[in-house]
């Protein structure tokens, strides 16, 4: 992360005291952070800011949409965007059979939050 500007971070979460946690975490680590607590929102947010650096998104959303399905379009309009995935059920996200799971790091829920951190800073790099 330079100096000058912060990496901005979409944290899609439908839990509210996940969604607090990592929010606080992330801005106090220095991220400028957004959030959307389902999928439409996530999608309000993409269409809506012209920068992101990366989405941290659950996999299981109400609604029917999961993360990948807001992570394979959102990646599709922002080819840099970084993703990370979490979810309580990881072996779920790799057999959605999805290319970005093939790429974007799987944290299983519950994980520490500095090693979300480290994932996002190599994402970053």
């Amino acid at each position: 992360m330079s100096e000058d500007a912060q990496d901005v971070v979409l944290i899609v979460e439908d839990d509210p005291s996940i969604l607090m946690v990592l929010s606080a975490y992330l801005s106090g680590v220095g991220y400028r952070v957004l959030q959307a607590e389902n999928g439409q929102r996530a999608f309000e947010i993409l269409a809506s800011k012209p920068h992101l650096d990366l989405m941290v998104t659950d996999f299981r959303l109400p609604g029917g949409i999961s993360g990948v399905d807001i992570a394979e379009p959102a990646v599709k309009l922002r080819p840099d965007l970084k993703v990370i995935f979490i979810s309580g059920y990881p072996a779920e996200i790799r057999e959605t059979g999805s290319p970005i799971t093939r790429k974007a790091p799987i944290l299983a829920k519950p994980f520490d939050l500095d090693t979300l951190q480290e994932q996002i800073q190599e994402l970053l790099k």
